[in-house]
């Protein structure tokens, strides 16, 4: 979606630290499913009036396919918009038996990620797990003071039982971090409430891909990733493929290193000054009033479609909380948790929530008029 330019927002930063350990595979399967409706939490966030900027990474622990050197620790995305990469990740993760180094890989992940120094950011991780807090050589107590001390707040997971994760000192981590502990079930398979409009979405989701235009070196693999994250959502979940769908009409889903609307708009590229061979192929002929002619006809065509899906995402949104009241209450799942969370947290940050029923205000279009 047309978003003002990358400086002028607020930050939200999240790292996902996942257990990759062989009895994991469950909540491997939630984050690939839910990675899109945690992101989406953010669709209708703003703070002071503006919408923030959504960064991921994420850290994979537990696993004896890793060094031992690392303590079985691996970083695969440090903090990135780039959602398709995370998803592609997600999807790369094999689980494989090991010993879990909670302290170690929050420790990695508040020294090496790439954290705002701005107080008014939210700084959050996610660390999701069966295993005592306890175990490894880097005492948990230790960096979860040092990530509260820089603003990162820590949040902690359990997978299993409450009394669990209390005796294996999980929630003694959160309260540390000025976080929450939570329990979840992570082998719940994830529900879907069919809506009318979930066949509209999904198209509109698809159609969104025709209005990219790749360009650079890399500029048509990373299209075919993109088409490739569609695939693995539709094999995730029907919920996934209606998330995703929400997520690419939002400002949370930027591609400026590829897609040369996104990168026009956020002044990356300056059409009058790139050079023709980074253009496909159509626009290498055109003169550089054809080409913002082009641009702005593209990106019009998305703003149409984007905003089409948020208005049918309001109208599902209604449909399936009305459907959920008449449903018995379930256990919480990985992306549950994290949203129950993420909004308690972007309040204390100024953050304000408008109802999910609600579409947000039409896509705005800065016509290019080199």
């Amino acid at each position: 979606m047309i978003a003002p330019p990358l400086g002028e927002k607020p930050l939200v930063q999240m790292a996902i630290l996942l257990d990759t350990s062989g009895s994991m595979s469950g909540l491997i399967d939630q984050a690939r499913t839910e990675l899109w409706s945690i992101v989406n939490e953010f669709v209708f966030a703003e703070q002071n009036g503006r919408k923030p900027e959504v960064q991921v990474a994420l850290y994979e622990y537990g696993n004896n396919g890793l060094s031992v050197q690392n303590g079985w620790i691996r970083q695969i995305v440090p903090l990135t918009t780039d959602l398709d990469k995370v998803s592609q990740e997600l999807f790369a993760l094999k689980t494989n038996g090991g010993d879990e180094y909670c302290g170690w890989v929050i420790r990695e992940a508040t020294q090496k990620l790439a954290w705002s120094e701005s107080p008014n950011d939210l700084k959050v991780i996610f660390i999701a797990g069966n295993e005592p807090f306890t175990q490894g050589p880097v005492d948990y107590r230790e960096v979860c003071k040092a990530a509260i001390a820089k603003g990162i707040v820590v949040n902690t997971i359990h997978c299993g039982t409450e009394r669990e994760g209390m005796d294996g000192k999980w929630k003694d981590g959160a309260v540390i971090a000025d976080g929450r502990h939570l329990n979840i079930d992570h082998n719940r398979q994830i529900v879907h409430i069919p809506a009318p409009q979930d066949r509209e979405i999904a198209e509109l989701g698809v159609r969104l891909n025709a209005t990219y235009v790749p360009y650079g070196q890399n500029g048509r693999s990373l299209q075919e990733r993109q088409a490739e994250q569609d695939r693995n959502a539709t094999h995730a979940s029907p919920e996934a493929v209606v998330q995703r769908s929400v997520t690419k009409s939002s400002t949370n889903y930027l591609n400026t290193g590829w897609d040369l609307i996104d990168a026009v708009h956020a002044k990356q590229v300056d059409l009058s000054q790139i050079n023709k061979e980074d253009l496909p192929q159509d626009m290498q002929k055109m003169d550089a009033q054809q080409r913002t002619a082009f641009v702005n006809a593209r990106a019009q065509e998305r703003a149409e479609i984007q905003t089409r899906i948020q208005q049918l995402n309001g109208q599902r949104n209604q449909f399936v909380d009305q459907e959920m009241k008449k449903r018995p209450q379930q256990g919480q799942t990985l992306g549950s948790a994290v949203k129950q969370v993420i909004r308690e947290q972007a309040a204390r940050k100024n953050y304000t929530f408008k109802s999910t029923s609600e579409a947000p205000k039409p896509a705005e279009i800065s016509p290019q008029t080199k």
